[in-house]
């Protein structure tokens, strides 16, 4: 039977026999991905994520998903809700002082969202700055670690990246079929000037609200993407807890 990991769903008593030390938390977006996938794709992955690593490590707590998150390079595409990156470094702050603040101070953070990866980095290193004590890793860009981590032979296009693209559509594919319209599925392969990153926003670069080609999705890839990064950050987890959540020499002067 499943444990019971979900803050939203424990109550006090729960939470006290959960004894839960330990937090992940997804944030995701509300967001176009293209005209196949849902508006929370970003939220609903990074979530089923979280939930797969608390089920198999004792102690992690589920906290609620950051369900929106920075899209404003996407808000062109129908119907995108953005925060700006102020608001969730802020947000993002909060949470993990309030986690600090009920005595839980090893802290996961699982991003479904590539405008999100900024702000996860400042308001984690301002709270680290503020409590040296507290424990705190992420995973970016699950969509690119996944990529590392299964053969070079899983995807065909794009090694499975691209928004909405072969990796995502697979993902979801496997996590919430009923949610996905792999009829209207359509993608841009193109290639961007090479040496320097463009910020671009999204209309420019696609007429459909994806890239890659998510025609090439399917629920087996999703399966073994899922399982790949719920094990890596189970693995990750483990690993820390035999290190005692050390990682270094802290410097003597």
């Amino acid at each position: 039977m499943d444990k019971k990991v979900l803050h939203q769903k424990i109550t006090y008593t729960d939470f006290k026999e959960g004894k839960f030390d330990k937090a992940i938390v997804a944030v995701g977006s509300a967001e176009n991905h293209g005209f196949h996938l849902p508006f929370g794709t970003d939220t609903l992955v990074a979530q089923a994520i979280a939930e797969g690593v608390a089920q198999r490590v004792e102690g992690m707590l589920v906290l609620p998903p950051v369900a929106y998150g920075v899209s404003g390079h996407y808000q062109d595409f129908p119907f995108t809700l953005a925060v700006r990156p102020e608001v969730l470094i802020e947000i993002l702050k909060d949470v993990f002082t309030s986690c600090i603040h009920q005595g839980i101070t090893k802290i996961i953070v699982i991003n479904g969202h590539d405008g999100n990866i900024a702000p996860i980095e400042i308001a984690s290193r301002a709270v680290k700055v503020m409590h040296p004590h507290v424990f705190l890793a992420s995973l970016d860009a699950w969509w690119i670690k996944a990529g590392e981590l299964l053969p070079p032979n899983t995807f065909e296009v794009w090694g499975g990246l691209g928004h909405a693209g072969e990796g995502e559509t697979s993902i979801m594919l496997y996590l919430y079929p009923q949610l996905c319209r792999m009829e209207n599925a359509r993608g841009v392969l193109l290639q961007l000037p090479a040496g320097m990153e463009i910020k671009w926003k999204f209309d420019e670069i696609t007429p459909y609200g994806a890239t890659g080609d998510p025609t090439k999705g399917d629920a087996e890839k999703g399966r073994k993407m899922f399982e790949a990064l719920v094990t890596l950050v189970v693995e990750f987890v483990a690993e820390m807890e035999k290190k005692n959540w050390r990682y270094g020499e802290k410097l003597k002067i």
